[in-house]
């Protein structure tokens, strides 16, 4: 029998990767929130960042859950193959651990952030301009709105995903480090370091043909099949802060979505 790989061994305790934190909506499944939020955090790691995770103890209290309830996110996590976790020896992060499973949506603003994350990131531009036609309907009254390009790429291979474009309220986008949109998705950098309160976020999933710009960017045929995700953001006063158009490579996602019975 062959012997299972030795996961790394960090020099103390403090060593442990640190998630980010969690606000806790009470009418979703706490596990899977969780599962979440871990899952971004661990997607969207810094480089250097440690492989292990804290004990399951330290990240019940850091998310404020009992410890059945972290086990189960932590389960969810190990299946999908983004951590091993080794009996007296703790819980690691897989180093080269990709997303494979579909994007999985209970209505929670961190599955929309993990989905996102874990991909590397370049801002292709941006910039200010008149509010475009189709937009309309979501700035009635702002006459401009600014305007982020990016390109997303596998962490792994490198090969093209994604591409977005985000439309953003302008007071909101002054507020903006540009720098943070190169490691973060565009949800994570407005509620965590612009301060957005996010009320919702409306999706809708739709089946396209590439156009020109899309097929040069993601390297694919002219007319082949993508996804297109539109995500509305709405703030707690009901404005909406960002209208996100992303397209993603037909061949590489899938979407899942679950209903859950009362």
């Amino acid at each position: 029998m062959t012997p299972s790989p030795t996961p790394p061994s960090p020099s103390s305790p403090s060593s442990s990767f640190a998630p980010d934190s969690l606000v806790l909506n009470r009418k979703l499944p706490l596990w899977y929130q969780v599962s979440q939020s871990l899952r971004a955090s661990i997607l969207g790691r810094a480089p250097d960042a440690s492989l292990r995770l804290p004990t399951e103890e330290q990240l019940a209290a850091h998310y404020g859950v009992s410890v059945l309830t972290m086990r189960q996110a932590l389960k969810e996590l190990e299946e999908e193959g983004l951590i091993s976790r080794h009996r007296r020896r703790g819980t690691f992060i897989e180093p080269g651990a990709r997303r494979g499973s579909p994007r999985r949506l209970l209505g929670s603003i961190d599955a929309i952030v993990a989905q996102q994350s874990g991909e590397l990131t370049t801002v292709l531009g941006h910039g200010t301009g008149p509010v475009p036609g189709e937009l309309a309907e979501y700035f009635p009254e702002l006459p401009e709105i600014v305007t982020y390009r990016r390109l997303r790429r596998d962490g792994e291979s490198g090969e093209p995903t994604n591409w977005a474009e985000n439309a953003v309220r302008p007071d909101i986008a002054a507020r903006l480090d540009i720098r943070d949109l190169e490691r973060w998705p565009m949800t994570k950098v407005l509620r965590d370091s612009v301060g957005v309160r996010i009320s919702r976020i409306t999706d809708t999933v739709e089946a396209r043909l590439a156009d020109p710009p899309t097929a040069e960017l993601l390297a694919v045929p002219l007319l082949s099949p993508i996804l297109h995700y539109t995500g509305v953001t709405y703030d707690g006063d009901g404005r909406v802060v960002d209208v996100a158009r992303i397209r993603y490579r037909g061949d590489r996602f899938s979407f899942s979505v679950t209903v859950e019975a009362e």
